[in-house]
């Protein structure tokens, strides 16, 4: 996984409340294990006539003017659900930062396990995230995963984290990843705990 230290980037904003996780991947593309492939997809039937295929040029997705790592979504965010391919498309797509009010504890899990970051904040912060990137689509938004914190037009906010998927996202880890990491620790201790037991 990518490395997630300072992100800085424009919003994409996307405001309806309860997205859920078949709103952010269809059920129907569910058939692939593999995790690419998937942003294609993302929001398909919001970013895409059901029956023509065609692009709708009324989804945020579709509006140039638009575009980051970050998504601003609302409240309750990745509900339904507990599919994993719902963290897979968003990065897939691009996105490293999702924000909003509140998150489904399980979508949280699976964005955390796969290198998507969910940054809760509070109601009104995330209007005024909306609102100034509605009116200036270049604002950057910039989120510090070391020091926690979100900041956008001169506001900031912190924003809670666990420990352990800090490291992880910071330094591009899987939960193998870290075992990994830690091979040497866990030489060390075993033969501690053979010379102890001898």
């Amino acid at each position: 996984m990518q490395k997630l230290v300072i992100i800085k980037s424009s919003g994409v904003p996307l405001p309806a409340e309860n997205i859920d996780t078949d709103q952010i991947i269809p059920a129907r593309f569910l058939k692939s294990i593999d995790r690419k492939g998937f942003g294609e997809n993302l929001f398909r039937d919001w970013r895409f006539n059901i029956h023509t295929g065609e692009p709708n040029p009324g989804f945020i997705l579709n509006n140039p003017v638009f575009k980051g790592e970050i998504l601003v979504a609302g409240n309750n965010f990745g509900c339904g659900s507990s599919r994993e391919h719902a963290a897979w498309s968003l990065t897939d797509y691009g996105f490293k930062v999702i924000v909003s009010s509140y998150f489904a504890d399980i979508f949280k899990g699976n964005a955390l396990n796969n290198g998507l970051l969910p940054v809760k904040v509070s109601e009104g912060f995330l209007k005024d995230i909306l609102k100034g990137i509605n009116e200036n689509p270049e604002s950057e938004i910039v989120v510090d995963v070391e020091q926690q914190t979100i900041s956008f037009n001169g506001t900031m906010e912190t924003f809670e984290l666990d420990s352990y998927k800090k490291i992880c996202l910071m330094n591009g880890y899987d939960d193998i990843d870290f075992l990994i990491s830690k091979k040497q620790a866990i030489k060390e201790f075993e033969l501690k705990t053979q010379t102890t037991n001898a």
